[in-house]
């Protein structure tokens, strides 16, 4: 018994629908990370080169460490994006590493290594805190996941003296439901941790971490990195609640 030519191509399409099917739900789980982190790096007249290089350093060691790792294995199994900006005065900021995906320990090296081998493309200038928060919400527009946590992480040794005040900055962050942390430096300005926690941080979970000095900032950014990752799960749970909220 012979069948028409239409029921094989009705079979053949019947046969081939669960990929069909699969394929844009797999594609949209793909798109899902869990964390979208901007390093905001001060690269302003008080840092000289020589603590430039022990930022990058102190950076790709912390991607390194077993203990920033096993925190994305716990806190981010979707992966994240990283993307690290160098900041100084007003107009004065540059993204030198685009977003990077993280979901392997190979992902996680190859980063580690872009950041050591990073170049100070901002050399020098005033101190525009406030206007790296905005340059660093703005990073958020180009990257192409569906992201549970936004953060910004702000690193520096001095308090703002150009550009949008850090208050106002810090009101554009929480309105968009971005987080950011600071690592305050306090070598040049010893009570600068009073003023990141009055002016700067913001968000669900939110956090500062001091540093000493720049050799002591290798530390503190790995201790920062590790509690971003896994975040704070009671913050978490009211940002996606006050969300829910708004969107209503």
């Amino acid at each position: 018994m012979r069948f028409p030519p239409v029921l094989f191509l009705v079979l053949a399409v019947l046969l081939s629908a669960p990929v069909l099917f699969s394929r844009p739900a797999e594609a949209q789980l793909d798109r899902r990370i869990d964390l979208a982190l901007v390093l905001a790096v001060d690269t302003s007249t008080s840092v000289d080169n020589a603590e430039f290089r022990l930022q990058m350093l102190g950076l790709a060691n912390a991607f390194r460490h077993e203990s920033v790792r096993q925190a994305m294995r716990s806190g981010a199994p979707l992966g994240m994006a990283v993307t690290l900006m160098q900041w100084s005065g007003h107009g004065e900021q540059a993204q030198v590493i685009p977003w990077t995906l993280l979901r392997r320990d190979q992902d996680i090296e190859a980063l580690a290594q872009r950041i050591a081998d990073t170049k100070r493309l901002v050399k020098g200038g005033r101190t525009a805190l406030g206007e790296a928060v905005i340059e660093a919400l703005k990073l958020f527009d180009s990257l192409d996941f569906d992201v549970r946590r936004r953060v910004i992480d702000v690193s520096g040794d001095g308090g703002s003296n150009d550009g949008i005040l850090p208050r106002e900055a810090r009101e554009i962050a929480r309105a968009a439901y971005v987080t950011v942390n600071g690592v305050a430096i306090l070598n040049e300005e010893p009570r600068l941790d009073v003023y990141y926690r009055s002016d700067l941080i913001v968000g669900p979970g939110s956090f500062l971490i001091t540093a000493t000095n720049y050799v002591d900032f290798a530390r503190a950014i790995r201790l920062k990195l590790v509690r971003e990752i896994i975040g704070n799960p009671m913050a978490m749970l009211e940002a996606d609640t006050d969300r829910e909220r708004v969107l209503q």
